[in-house]
């Protein structure tokens, strides 16, 4: 597998794929000029969905690539310059 492909990547990308057209829908609503709290929740749902394919995404990091046969000194580096986006 190479290293910036995972198996995890299909699934992430149909996640944020959805997460396009519902952010798409959103701006229609803007649109249309709906309330206030129907937009913060459906925005809130976006971010949400982008969120679960970040964490996702790190995770899977982790899981298959930090714990394979690299120095210790470097996968630690990597998961701290990780940390910062969890």
């Amino acid at each position: 597998m190479s290293e910036g492909i995972h198996s995890s990547h299909p699934a992430i990308v149909k996640r944020l794929k959805r997460a396009q057209g519902h952010l798409a829908s959103v701006l229609g609503m803007f649109e249309a000029q709906r309330s206030c709290v129907d937009l913060a929740q459906q925005l809130h749902a976006v971010e949400s969905a982008i969120s679960s394919a970040k964490r996702e995404l790190i995770h899977d990091h982790i899981e298959h690539c930090l714990t394979e046969t690299k120095a210790a000194g470097n996968s630690l580096a990597e998961l701290k310059q990780l940390a910062k986006y969890l």
